[in-house]
This record gives structure tokens, sequence and C-alpha cells, in this order.
């Protein structure tokens, strides 16, 4: 699964996002789907995330997350971005 998702650069996809949001209107995100390229479902459940930071680019407010996932003996490191005003999760990148 990651695998692919690494070799293709995957980079801005749309991602179906299971979030807790907090008292204080922080959210954190838990589990994830995406779609791979041979149209095939994957669940990705977050163990943790390692940070959290706001960014804006051209007046676009967004949070991108850093998260861990463990797969079987495997880590794997990506970033999650919420985009504020069209409430999207898009995986931004996978780091490894």
């Amino acid at each position: 699964m990651w695998e692919s998702a690494r070799q293709n650069d995957v980079r801005n996809q749309p991602v179906d996002v299971i979030a807790v949001c907090g008292i204080d209107g922080s959210l954190h995100p838990l589990r994830f789907r995406y779609e791979d390229e041979a149209h095939v479902m994957h669940r990705v459940r977050i163990d943790e995330v390692l940070c959290c930071k706001e960014i804006e680019y051209v007046g676009i407010e967004a949070f991108v997350y850093t998260c861990r996932a463990y797969e079987e003996t495997q880590a794997h490191m990506f970033e999650l971005k919420f985009t504020v005003r069209s409430h999207c999760w898009t995986l931004f990148r996978v780091l490894y």
C-alpha cells in the first residue's frame, strides 16, 4: 500500500478523514482512506500525530498534520492537510 504511494509521489490527493474535534476547536485525525491508481480503497489508522502547524499560502489558511502509522513492524510518516475554508482533507505527502 505505502510502496505505491511513495513510488507515485502522492501529493495533494483528496482523502476521507475521521477526526475528533476538541473542546477548544482543535482537530485530531484518527484515520483516513484513499483510493490508489488501481481504484482500490486503502484504510490507514493514525497511531500518532507528531505535530500540527498552521500555514497560510496565498491567503488560504490550512493546518498540516505530521502523522505516523504502523503497518505490522514498519512505521510510515506522512502529512495530512486540512484546508479551513473548504473543509477538505488531502494526503499532502508521504515522507517514508
